[in-house]
């Protein structure tokens, strides 16, 4: 079975992963701070951003593909990976700006917002299928030919 809002929602995110990590490289490289942030308030800018992305993007990414898996709308689910990854950039651009800016406050925001609502969202399809989330067993049978 191919999902593929979680195939492409992940893609977007491992380039964004690819993106932070190698802005993260270049300031270590620019800066000679191979471990830490060197006491560098940029440095430690550009290691946060790309942490907290790998601290949110499992969690998103899990929730998408098993709400997918269970028959989630495919529209909503594009528009809020879409938004969790938008979300993200903006993070990623606003931590490199003076605090307190739109770009980080927003990202940071929308994230735990979409997280939220994710987190909701696959608990109320537990919550609707009982007999699944009771432990019952799903029958599939086959019509005769």
């Amino acid at each position: 079975m191919i999902l593929p809002v979680s195939l492409t929602i992940a893609a977007a995110c491992g380039a964004l992963n690819l993106w932070l990590a190698l802005r993260t490289s270049v300031g270590r490289v620019k800066g000679k701070v191979m471990i830490g942030d060197g006491g560098d308030p940029t440095m430690l800018a550009r290691t946060r951003a790309h942490a907290n992305l790998t601290e949110y993007a499992p969690f998103v990414l899990i929730l998408i593909a098993l709400i997918e898996l269970a028959g989630g709308s495919p529209t909503t689910l594009w528009l809020l990976g879409s938004a969790f990854v938008l979300a993200r950039i903006a993070h990623g651009i606003g931590m490199l700006r003076p605090a307190p800016n739109i770009l980080r406050a927003g990202g940071a925001v929308l994230t735990w917002l979409l997280l939220a609502g994710l987190a909701g969202w696959a608990l109320a399809i537990v919550v609707a299928a009982p007999r699944v989330a009771a432990g019952h067993p799903i029958v599939l049978t086959v019509a005769p030919q």
